[in-house]
């Protein structure tokens, strides 16, 4: 009888824990980065590594527009390097709290860009490998230090985990395609049947064209899909104004999870760019909190 209490306790505990962090990584996956629709696309596709040449640095914060204790919070860091023409290397570092829950990634990428055409068309290719760690982070644990279940779940270890992705690019046509989150796409992980709301699938066209000249501006539509586990297709339907030779931009997309994105950029300089970004919630989240900002600052190095 004392075993079955105390296996009760633990599965209460592990109960509370898994609905404590599925709204929190739920929000998450149905709303990714908003930087990976215009400003840095190699966060979602590994295939983009080193593709715009020079060393391209990317640091960008994500939380819920009312914080409050255990909010979401999301920090990327991103860097690419083009070391020649064809090859581009990448590393991503990305670390994500929700309540107790934390989320600590680390890849690397290799790409490679094959020229089509002396026009500087590219057909790309991308691969990223690496670790990822889950964990309850004990500093925020108000409960039983002891208890088999969250001690359990912070022993399992860390992840091998990977992203591959292909992209065809020219002066003003962008078709991409990627497979995040191989461990679970494919299967690597036992617990992958249990695994909701994660993306399995992203893929996605733009093209950019000028304005009239006497606006100094250009116009770049773009639709995504995204395949997401346990939940309906996402499609993404929006684009990006820029002005000013590119210095400054408007950025709007729809999701067809009914939320709405909208955003900003601006180029500091030749080296800074910062960009800014809202998102609503979605239909299956709404009333339960606000939106999420994001901010993501862009250092551009060696360029040629």
């Amino acid at each position: 009888m004392k075993a079955m209490k105390n296996n009760n306790h633990n599965y209460r505990y592990l109960f509370m824990l898994v609905m404590l962090v599925l709204p929190s990584v739920t929000r998450a996956q149905l709303a990714p980065m908003g930087s990976i629709y215009f400003q840095n696309q190699y966060l979602n596709n590994p295939a983009f590594a080193g593709l715009e040449g020079g060393l391209n640095i990317n640091a960008g914060y994500r939380q819920q527009w009312s914080n409050f204790p255990g909010s979401p919070k999301i920090q990327v860091v991103t860097a690419d390097y083009a070391p020649t023409e064809r090859v581009g290397l990448g590393i991503t570092l990305n670390n994500e709290q929700a309540g107790l829950f934390k989320r600590t990634r680390v890849i690397g990428s290799y790409a490679y860009h094959l020229p089509l055409n002396s026009e500087g068309n590219k057909l790309s290719f991308g691969a990223s490998f690496g670790m990822l760690d889950e964990r309850v982070d004990f500093s925020r644990y108000d409960g039983d230090p002891g208890d088999n279940a969250v001690k359990n779940f912070n022993q399992r270890g860390q992840y091998l985990d990977g992203d591959f992705g292909i992209a065809y690019t020219s002066g003003s046509l962008n078709i991409q395609g990627s497979l995040p989150n191989l461990r679970n796409t494919f299967g690597f992980d036992n617990n992958v049947g249990q695994e909701v709301n994660d993306p399995r699938l992203f893929v996605a066209a733009s093209y950019r064209f000028d304005l009239p000249e006497s606006w100094d501006a250009s116009l770049e539509p773009k639709v995504a899909y995204r395949l997401v586990k346990g939940f309906d297709d996402i499609m993404d339907v929006g684009g990006n104004l820029a002005f000013a030779n590119g210095k400054v931009g408007l950025m709007a997309m729809y999701h067809s999870s009914k939320a709405t994105s909208f955003g900003f950029s601006s180029q500091l300089s030749r080296t800074f760019n910062l960009m800014g970004f809202y998102t609503t919630n979605t239909a299956a989240l709404a009333g339960q909190s606000n939106g999420n900002f994001e901010l993501n600052l862009r250092i551009s190095l060696f360029d040629k």
